[in-house]
């Protein structure tokens, strides 16, 4: 794996305009805090690595998002991370412009704390999983993407919401990626229900009165 990796100019470059700047800055943050970390693509976002996964950035239509994969064993002195129900757009919620991030001081120190995170060994934390495709309703099995399972993993208010979810409304969406035609219609669709997940909808919350 390369240190930068061509696919996240890509990323950055088929971004809102507004998110351009943020994503950048972000990137060049990471890089320069610690330049053996590494840049890759998964579950369609850029994740950076070092000695396992340190943090990950997104974009979404209207804001874009940042966070840590340890989060929950980060120290916080600042206290300016969501880690539970509130983070349902990355550690440091909605990202509308550079403005909306905590000073460099401060990020650069939750970068190093996560590093060294990884150099410790320390593990990212385990939720109890659901099993959704052993218990939807009718007893029919419907596969879970693992790349879905991931990303609630990131994303906490979303993985509670889900859980929170019936078993008719988790197998709504389930079955929304099973019919998806192509790996990237499966991913467009995964990512936009993690919006709306973590915001607390059901997959056909535009037609609820």
């Amino acid at each position: 794996m390369e240190q930068f990796d061509p696919r996240i100019d890509e990323y950055i470059a088929k971004s809102a305009a507004f998110a351009q700047p943020i994503l950048t800055h972000l990137r060049e943050l990471v890089h320069q805090t610690h330049p053996q970390i590494q840049e890759t693509i998964k579950w369609s976002m850029p994740f950076f690595d070092y000695k396992g996964t340190v943090c990950q950035m997104a974009a979404f239509k209207q804001h874009c998002a940042f966070g840590f994969w340890k989060a929950s064993a980060l120290s916080d002195p600042h206290q300016m991370m969501n880690k539970g129900e509130e983070a349902s757009a990355g550690n440091f919620g909605r990202l509308n412009s550079l403005t909306d991030l905590p000073p460099d001081e401060i990020l650069i120190a939750y970068i190093r704390e996560a590093v060294g995170l990884n150099e410790s060994g320390v593990k990212a934390g385990m939720r109890a999983k659901y099993k959704p495709a052993k218990q939807v309703i009718e007893k029919k099995e419907i596969p879970v993407p693992e790349e879905f399972l991931n990303l609630l993993d990131a994303s906490p208010a979303a993985d509670e919401n889900f859980a929170k979810f019936s078993l008719a409304k988790q197998k709504e969406y389930l079955e929304w990626f099973g019919e998806a035609k192509t790996e990237a219609t499966r991913s467009k669709r995964i990512q936009t229900a993690l919006e709306w997940i973590a915001e607390g909808k059901s997959r056909h919350w535009k037609y609820q009165k």
